[in-house]
C-alpha cells in the first residue's frame, strides 16, 4: 500500500513500484475539489487534479490486480489555511455555510477515506470525494 500527495509523480511511481506490490496491494493518490469546482487562477491545479482521476482509471487496467484509487478532499481545516491569519475562521465558516454538509472537513475525515480505499479489496478505479458535497454547491 502506498499513499501519495504529489500531483506530478503518480504515473511514474505506479509504473516503477507496481511490480513490487502484492496482488492484494493498492495505490491511493490524492486529487482535490479544484478539479470539479475550478476557480480563477487555479487552472493548473484543477487540470492536475482532474487528470489524476483519469490516471486512476487507466492504471486500474494497466497494473491490475493491484488496486488504484484516489481521495479528493474539499476544504479541510488544517494548517494549510493558517496563512489567512485572522481571516481563516471567517473563510472556514463561509465554506461551511455553503457546503451541503454544513461543515468543513477534518484530517480525520481524510484518514477514514484513505483507510477505506486501502482496506476495501473490491474498490478500485474510484475517486472518493471527501468534500461534504462542496463540489456540488
Amino acid at each position: 500500500m502506498w499513499v501519495f500527495a504529489q500531483p506530478d509523480a503518480p504515473l511514474l511511481l505506479a509504473k516503477h513500484l507496481a511490480s513490487q506490490a502484492s496482488a492484494q496491494g493498492s495505490f491511493t493518490f490524492f486529487s482535490g475539489v479544484a478539479a470539479w469546482r475550478p476557480a480563477p487562477a487555479r487552472t493548473v491545479i484543477a487540470t492536475t487534479n482532474g487528470a489524476l482521476a483519469f490516471l486512476v482509471r487507466a492504471l486500474v487496467v494497466e497494473i491490475a490486480p493491484v488496486r488504484v484509487n484516489a481521495v479528493s478532499p474539499g476544504i479541510v481545516d488544517t494548517g494549510s489555511w493558517d496563512g489567512l491569519g485572522s481571516d481563516k475562521e471567517a473563510f472556514l465558516r463561509g465554506v461551511a455555510e455553503r457546503n451541503p454538509a454544513r461543515r468543513v472537513g477534518s484530517p480525520d475525515d481524510l484518514i477514514k477515506a484513505v483507510r477505506y480505499a486501502i482496506d476495501s479489496p473490491y474498490v478500485t478505479g474510484t475517486v472518493l470525494h471527501v468534500d461534504g458535497g462542496g463540489r456540488l454547491a
